[in-house]
């Protein structure tokens, strides 16, 4: 099966605009899922989060457990600070980083209501779409992608990053403008899709939203804070620190430290919207779990400022940043995620410290190193007598190098 293109660049979307699905037959689909329900293991939350209101009933494995933690030597820190890094782009190959953790719930669900595809939407480069896409396949469900671009056509539509992997797994991509919200526009594009398939298929469609962050998706970082319990990452750590783009991760990190009485202060360096969307989300979220009564802004720090110029896009400063961190540590960041909440956390060590609980932190790596390969980085990495543009010739063996 190959993956197939549709660009939507209105805002309504009728029957004509989805002629493009290509949908394996009903039989090939019944024949591959007979067995999806044997990915299923029973979940057994931890015994400080069995009250909550929901749990969900089962999860699938998809990450590689107990990433693991070691020293940071990043750049730029002040001396007094020690910064760790929690390996969460190690979760997985091409489905690595924070994203895989929630889809262990998420697919997990979809598979439990009988659903044989999967609909999410993010921007043309996310890594939550890509990771829907290579973990649908792997359980056998078929993945469909409503992406936000400024494309016009089909063939504005290349194969880098992100996309070249949800082409391989033969994802169904539907690309919208740049601009759509998600509540007002993408949602009911997602439910459009949904009757769509249905009608076509007969079968059903699991919707997930932007970036897996909901009350299912939660669990894969409440899953994960009880996996830094058992490393025994909490005592040795004042602050964590990490990437806030949908609210998902910064929901399940700063509940989870809530209900095990951690006193971790817990940071979610923005990288879209603002900080009034997110503590609205994850307040929202504490009521659909049962805690109405824990305010938002109580049990995390959401750090506004750092990013830039906005969602996906990057200044020049940031991209050198992000390559001076390479050269001096070894880590990956991208330009989307993590790259922006690396800076922010170095730029406020240095400006602001006292935002921070103590001097020993951990910085959660989510992964996104598939955003690099976009084309982005060509430019700083070419720069002239630059230390990433150090290459040499040496066609002749009998002389020297230049």
């Amino acid at each position: 099966m190959r993956s197939s293109v549709a660009v939507f660049v209105g805002t309504q979307t009728s029957h004509r605009c989805f002629q493009t699905l290509k949908l394996e037959s009903s039989q090939i689909i019944y024949q591959r899922v007979q067995n999806m329900t044997t990915f299923l293991e029973p979940y057994d939350p931890p015994s400080w989060a069995k009250d909550l209101k929901f749990t969900p009933k089962f999860r699938v494995q998809l990450a590689q457990p107990n990433t693991p933690i070691h020293k940071w030597n990043i750049p730029g820190v002040p001396e007094r600070f020690s910064i760790h890094i929690k390996r969460d782009d190690m979760t997985g190959g091409t489905l690595s980083g924070n994203k895989v953790r929630k889809l262990e719930f998420l697919l997990a669900d979809a598979i439990d209501q009988g659903c044989k595809h999967v609909c999410t939407v993010g921007g043309i480069q996310s890594n939550h779409c890509r990771a829907v896409a290579v973990a649908a396949r792997q359980l056998g469900l078929v993945p469909h992608l409503i992406l936000r671009s400024s494309a016009k056509s089909a063939s504005d539509i290349g194969c880098d990053g992100n996309v070249l992997l949800n082409r391989m797994c033969g994802a169904h991509m539907y690309v919208v403008p740049r601009a759509s919200p998600y509540l007002p526009e993408l949602r009911p594009r997602q439910e459009r899709l949904a009757e769509i398939i249905k009608k076509q298929t007969g079968e059903s469609t699991y919707l997930i939203p932007v970036g897996g962050s909901n009350k299912v998706g939660l669990f894969g970082y409440i899953s994960a804070f009880q996996e830094l319990q058992a490393q025994g990452a909490l005592e040795k750590f004042d602050d964590l620190v990490f990437t806030c783009g949908s609210g998902g991760t910064a929901a399940g990190l700063s509940i989870a430290n809530y209900l095990t009485g951690n006193t971790l202060r817990c940071h979610g360096f923005l990288v879209c919207d603002d900080d009034v969307y997110f503590y609205d989300h994850i307040q929202q979220t504490l009521e659909e779990v049962g805690l109405p009564h824990v305010n938002a802004r109580d049990i995390v720090d959401i750090v506004p400022g750092y990013k830039g110029k906005g969602y996906s896009i990057s200044t020049e400063e940031e991209l050198d940043f992000i390559t001076d961190v390479s050269i001096k540590s070894g880590i990956m960041l991208d330009s989307t995620y993590t790259g922006k909440a690396a800076y922010g956390m170095v730029q406020e060590l240095a400006a602001n410290p006292q935002r921070f609980r103590g001097d020993r932190l951990l910085f959660l790596h989510t992964g996104g190193v598939f955003g690099l390969f976009d084309g982005r980085m060509d430019a700083v990495l070419k720069k002239t007598d630059s230390e990433t543009d150090s290459i040499k010739m040496w066609l002749n063996k009998t002389s020297d190098p230049s």
